[in-house]
């Protein structure tokens, strides 16, 4: 792939509206498409804000009202907030673009980036992002009291961890030793270039994500790298890694065109 350009657009006062990020990613992926600039990966952090990816149902949404973004990324509801560091990577991929395999790639950069700093992350089959696992669940502690065999989540599909108490939130998903989601993906791709991407618990307040279904996840919670390690740690500290490796997985990739299947061949 060509050399991969970063632009560092905001952090911590300088944190950058949504819909300000938005317009720039469009505007930068239409100058790719143009090769007018080259691939681009964009960094920052977001004021707080939800945003729900198309396949979002009205049950995943805050129960209050809280405003929600629309946007046209695959996925589902998520928070973007201070502490969390966003990237946008905007790059021209073979077509088709084979979306799986830069799923793959954003979450590699992110695994050996928690890696770096002492947390053990990986992928869980069947749903994206980087995630830290928890203890099997026969050597997990007990919710509300209860025993794991009258744990609700287990027979109620349209489970709702808003209504049944804080031991089920998903910022407490550590405590209860499961597994938790450290970085979120939702990709759209146009025209053979990539947009939206990545966003990076670094040490954000994961009580945001209480007032919504995470991704629309019902089983699992969130974490962050501060709260693996049991200590503070800055937007800062992190950025310089997360650009050397996804410089090192992106650059040096080596994109192919998805396989197209035919019926009948």
């Amino acid at each position: 792939m060509s050399e991969l350009r970063f632009v560092r657009m905001g952090f911590g006062t300088e944190a950058v509206d949504y819909r300000v990020a938005w317009d720039e990613q469009r505007r930068v992926h239409a100058a790719r498409f143009a090769d007018e600039v080259p691939d681009t990966v964009i960094l920052l952090e977001h004021p707080p804000v939800y945003t729900a990816g198309r396949r979002t149902q009205d049950s995943e949404r805050p129960l209050d009202g809280t405003p929600v973004i629309d946007v046209d990324r695959g996925g589902k509801i998520t928070w973007h907030g201070p502490g969390q560091l966003v990237g946008y990577p905007i790059q021209k991929l073979p077509r088709p673009v084979d979306v799986v395999a830069h799923v793959r790639r954003l979450e590699e950069a992110l695994i050996r980036t928690s890696a770096e700093f002492g947390v053990t992350a990986t992928r869980v089959e069947g749903r994206s992002g980087v995630w830290v696992l928890g203890d099997p669940v026969e050597q997990r502690p007990a919710l509300g009291g209860l025993s794991l065999d009258f744990d609700p989540r287990l027979t109620d599909e349209e489970f709702d961890p808003r209504m049944n108490g804080p031991e089920y939130a998903p910022s407490n998903a550590g405590q209860r030793r499961e597994d938790r989601k450290l970085a979120a993906i939702g990709i759209r791709v146009a025209k053979g270039v990539t947009m939206h991407g990545f966003s990076y618990n670094v040490q954000p307040d994961n009580k945001w994500f209480d007032r919504i279904i995470p991704c629309g996840i019902r089983d699992a919670g969130v974490t962050s790298l501060a709260a693996e390690l049991g200590r503070d740690i800055t937007i800062e500290e992190v950025l310089p890694v997360v650009e050397r490796h996804l410089r090192d997985i992106l650059e040096h990739a080596d994109p192919k065109p998805r396989e197209i299947v035919r019926a009948g061949a």
